[in-house]
Parts: structure tokens; sequence; C-alpha cells
């Protein structure tokens, strides 16, 4: 199988970090209680991995009174994303990690360029104990598995019969067209649907949806759990913004999906006193 990080240059730094995360010291930003569940899940925290990317996002020409998605400024957008991804997973399958737990995807806009964002992709690479009853914890692209979910949610996934293939996402940035002054002018005072701005959100949503559907659909999955739907408008305006679909797609490790029952935990302590 062809390496799919033969492209990908790590800085020394990282490089030497990495090195040492191979003995018995490891980092991570989990959580004491999602540190405890995910070893108890069957996986051992090995590091903290990241990837970064300082990304230049062009300019793109819009028309005043049009709905359009501004597909130069999603390139732009998801590119950099991606980016990021690859080198977190880089630095993960450089630890012999399976997967990478508690995944947070930022944006950083730099005062020293308007146009400059620095994307970081964050979590804490893990081996599994043992592979599971067929094939591996990695996905169907040799990759470790990367999932946004919270220690807690992943113990949960891991213990019905399921198990994450990957983050997926989809982008769309969109144009939203302005009102005419006399539509504007009409609508003082009056309850009334402003269809234009409806059709403009739903189908941007409906665009960052469908290509995290299609990002599940290459890795297999079943399906994807965990979605958000994100407006972030960033520095574009009031009209122009970022619709950000982001989810885990999962598969299923047995026929069976045997959900623990939840339990009633009743804390020892009152305001404070014993």
């Amino acid at each position: 199988m062809t390496d799919p990080f033969s492209g990908i240059s790590l800085p020394a730094d990282a490089r030497a970090r990495l090195a040492d995360g191979k003995k018995n010291l490891f980092t991570s930003d989990l959580s004491v209680n999602e540190f405890l569940l995910v070893k108890q899940a069957g996986f051992r925290p090995v590091g903290l991995v990241l990837g970064s990317s300082v990304y230049h996002v062009g300019i793109q020409a819009r028309r005043w009174g049009k709905n359009m998605e501004l597909d130069k400024l999603s390139g732009a957008m998801y590119h950099a994303r991606e980016l990021a991804m690859t080198r977190m997973e880089a630095e993960a399958d450089a630890l012999g990690a399976d997967g990478v737990v508690g995944v947070r995807l930022e944006i950083e806009f730099k005062e020293y360029g308007n146009d400059l964002a620095e994307f970081i992709a964050v979590g804490t690479a893990v081996t599994a104990e043992k592979p599971p009853e067929k094939g591996t914890w990695r996905n169907n692209k040799g990759l470790p598995f990367t999932s946004d979910l919270s220690g807690q949610d992943f113990w949960t996934l891991i213990q019905s019969g399921y198990a994450p293939l990957g983050l997926v996402m989809g982008t769309c940035v969109y144009h939203i067209a302005h009102q005419g002054m006399m539509t504007s002018l009409n609508n003082i005072g009056a309850n009334v649907e402003i269809t234009q701005f409806t059709e403009a959100l739903y189908n941007a949503r409906e665009l960052a949806m469908g290509r995290m559907q299609t990002e599940a659909e290459a890795l297999d999955a079943e399906g994807i759990v965990g979605v958000q739907l994100l407006s972030l408008p960033h520095r574009w305006g009031g009209h122009t913004t970022e619709f950000f679909a982001i989810g885990s797609a999962v598969r299923s490790l047995r026929p069976d999906h045997v959900i623990a029952t939840p339990s009633l935990v009743l804390p020892l302590t009152d305001g404070g006193r014993w």
C-alpha cells in the first residue's frame, strides 16, 4: 500500500517531540474522566498530536443582489483544514497510533495579515490494547481513525459495538444577496418571510451537509454521529458566511449492539460538606 504520508514533511522540533513520545511518557488534552474512560475502552494514549497550516485566504467577486457560493473561498477553507488534519494524522502515524480522539479544529485570524488565518487540528493519539474482531482499527485508507467525540462518547460508542472511522466535514462559503431598497421598505413593520434569505441559508447548509456525507461514503461509513452545523462569519461581513458541517463517521464492529444501562449516581457531599 502506498504511504499516505510520503509527501508530508514534519518540522524538526515535531519529529524530536514525537521521538520522545515513543517512550513511556505520554501527553494528552483529555480530562481525567476522559482519559480513564478511553483506557477502559481498551485504548492507551501515546501523545498529543497536532497539525497547523497558516493559509492566505483569497478574495472573490460577488454580486450584490445575487445568492451565490464563493467557490474559491470554499476551496481555501477546505484545503487549509485538510492540510492541518493530514499533518495531525502524520504525527499520529509516527507514534504508531491506531487513531486520534477528542479532535478539535480551530481557526485563528492573524493580526499581521487580514487575509491570513491559522488552521489548527489537535487531538490525543491512542493505540488499541488489542485489534478488533475483524480487520484493523484504521480506516479503509490506511489512516488512523479520527474523531471529535468526547472520551465519554467514545467509550459508549466502543462499548456498543461501533468504531470511529474518521472526522468528516463539508464547507460552503456563501454570499447572501442584499434586498433591494423598495423590498426592504415594504417589509418594514410586516410579518413576512424573507424567501431570498431563506433560500440562501438553506442551500448553503445543504451544500456543506452533502460534502460531509460524500466524505463519509468514501470511508464506507455506516453513518455519522455528533454532527454539528456551524455558521462562521469570520471577516467577510454580514452577507458572506461559511457554513461548516462536521461529524464522526462510524462503522459497525459486530451485529449485536448492546448498550450499557445507565446507572444513577448520587454525590456524597451536600453543599461542599460531608
